[in-house]
């Protein structure tokens, strides 16, 4: 069954979820799923809608048409979206390639409903492993920052990215990039930010006795790692690990928390508001 999704934030106000519901049963349109959310601190209000897009007595872009002015009058900033329509997502990696690998799995299988156009990285080590799945794989060599980052922003319009994955890419996007693609970039950091920033975090965690290590994904923004958290995965630390089973137990994390934070945002659950972030998780 494909499903049509609202997904809207606007300041709170009486009957808001009533005039959603109304709205789509007016055109015909049978719930699938909703989920709904008021910060009584910010007094800003979130929903999500799945919609039975067999029920719709109007196509897509006359569904949008329709809501607009509704949107309008509650100042509200919202998409409307065929979930069937898979998302264009460039992934970007370095030299660390367990984050790439699961992504990619998870796509093979079908758990994760993306279009993979391309592959960036600025190094060689994973063009063997993106083109034995058919996809492409473009080397970006960062010597010369400015004019690599340059070419990324050209490749990133030339296959139309919607979304940017940043999985283990050991390089800080400059703002003009993260200010083209707000919200729509991905990134996954080892550990709790800020904790154990910078190089050998897994050593460092080591050496201080955490009983706690894990992995924050977040959204990219031209302040370092102070974008909107999406997910975050922990796990224990035992006496008896040694720096090498920290490593291994934070990869997992990553895996795990960047693949969530994907899956959450291709499915529209992710509603952005300041520097935080609503989630409607599945």
């Amino acid at each position: 069954m494909s499903a049509t999704l609202l997904k809207i934030s606007c300041p709170d106000r009486v009957g808001l979820l009533a005039r959603l519901t109304s709205f789509v049963a007016y055109h015909g349109g049978n719930l699938l799923e909703v989920h709904q959310f008021t910060d009584p601190l910010s007094g800003w209000f979130f929903a999500r809608l799945a919609i039975d897009t067999g029920t719709l007595a109007l196509d897509l872009p006359a569904l949008r048409k329709a809501f607009k002015p509704t949107a309008d009058e509650l100042q509200a900033d919202w998409t409307i979206r065929d979930e069937t329509v898979k998302m264009r997502v460039v992934i970007l990696v370095s030299k660390l390639g367990h984050c790439l690998a699961d992504l990619l799995w998870r796509w093979r299988s079908g758990e994760l409903p993306i279009d993979i156009p391309l592959v960036i990285s600025n190094h060689e080590d994973f063009r063997e492993m993106t083109e034995r799945e058919g996809l492409r794989f473009e080397f970006v060599p960062t010597d010369d920052k400015a004019a690599a980052f340059e070419k990324m922003r050209e490749l990133f319009r030339s296959v139309n990215a919607e979304l940017i994955v940043l999985a283990r890419y050991m390089q800080i996007l400059p703002r003009e990039i993260c200010d083209e693609w707000p919200g729509r970039i991905i990134n996954i950091h080892h550990s709790f930010l800020p904790s154990f920033v910078g190089a050998n975090p897994y050593k460092r965690a080591y050496d201080r006795g955490v009983k706690l290590i894990g992995a924050t994904c977040h959204y990219a923004t031209a302040e370092l790692d102070e974008g909107p958290i999406i997910d975050q995965e922990v796990v224990r630390v035992e006496h008896f690990h040694m720096p090498d089973d920290l490593l291994r137990l934070g990869r997992d994390c990553e895996r795990l928390a960047l693949a969530r934070g994907v899956r959450y945002h291709i499915h529209d659950r992710v509603l952005i508001h300041g520097k935080k972030s609503i989630v409607f998780r599945d």
